[in-house]
């Protein structure tokens, strides 16, 4: 497993780690998940979850762990969530510090299964998110049937926001929705300060990308405090300039990042 940081720029700490999939000997996630059939489908799943506990633990991990699931390995809710819960248990990790995410790419076959799904995670205290949300088929209809505590915007949204008014304007409007319905936005793939500087003004909180840091095998990589002190210096310098429009948006922290202090 490898770790990259989710910050929250607002308080400059980390506000969680993914956990991402890689190959033993080196290489990308793509080389494994190009493996995953219906017949290793349900153990992949179980085996990624024990692993990014067990590491979270060992690594004495803080921070929340974001952990994405395979919607279609999961077949009795409850059946499956044992061996989290047992690994959880073992290591001491607490449940409420677990995120799940389910891709937005990667749909339950059934509506009713997924609801049922994120049921039975909140019943353990568990954050739930969906994950790339702007690049599937789904879209809005994620956030009418299954109510997700986060939202991270997919990179094809997110890619060259501070010069692409469309893109800005679509992203802020998702933004400005969720923010009503109470459910915490990430901004995936950010890599540049131009972009963290846009995606803040527009009300984002939560931020992932190499900007920040690159993900990190079986280590967890720091947030260098000389970013995060670039990306709020240029967007004072922008406010004061008057390059970006003023927006009023609830600073508070919405409840999967209030959760995150408890």
């Amino acid at each position: 497993m490898a770790f990259q940081p989710i910050i929250d720029l607002e308080s400059g700490t980390t506000y969680a780690y993914e956990a991402l999939v890689r190959p033993s000997g080196g290489g990308s996630a793509a080389e494994v998940l190009s493996q995953i059939n219906e017949q290793n489908r349900y153990s992949f799943d179980q085996s990624c979850r024990v692993k990014a506990i067990e590491l979270a633990a060992r690594l004495e991990m803080q921070a929340l762990l974001s952990i994405n699931f395979l919607p279609n390995a999961v077949y009795q809710p409850a059946a499956c969530l044992a061996k989290t819960l047992e690994a959880a248990d073992r290591v001491q990790f607490p449940m409420h510090h677990i995120i799940f995410e389910v891709t937005e790419n990667e749909p339950a076959r059934d509506v009713g299964h997924l609801q049922s799904i994120f049921r039975e995670y909140k019943k353990h205290g568990m954050i739930t998110a969906i994950d790339d949300f702007g690049a599937g088929h789904s879209g809005l209809n994620m956030l009418a049937d299954f109510q997700p505590d986060l939202v991270k915007l997919d990179m094809a949204l997110t890619r060259s926001i501070d010069t692409d008014t469309v893109r800005a304007k679509i992203a802020g409007a998702i933004i400005g929705l969720c923010e009503r319905l109470q459910i915490s936005v990430i901004a995936e793939g950010v890599e540049t300060v131009q972009e963290a500087v846009m995606l803040r003004e527009l009300g984002v909180r939560l931020f992932q990308g190499y900007l920040f840091a690159k993900p990190a095998v079986e280590r967890l990589p720091q947030v260098p405090t000389s970013i995060i002190d670039a990306v709020h210096s240029a967007h004072e310098s922008m406010l004061l300039e008057g390059r970006v429009p003023g927006a009023e948006h609830d600073r508070n922290p919405p409840r999967a990042i209030a959760s995150a202090a408890k």
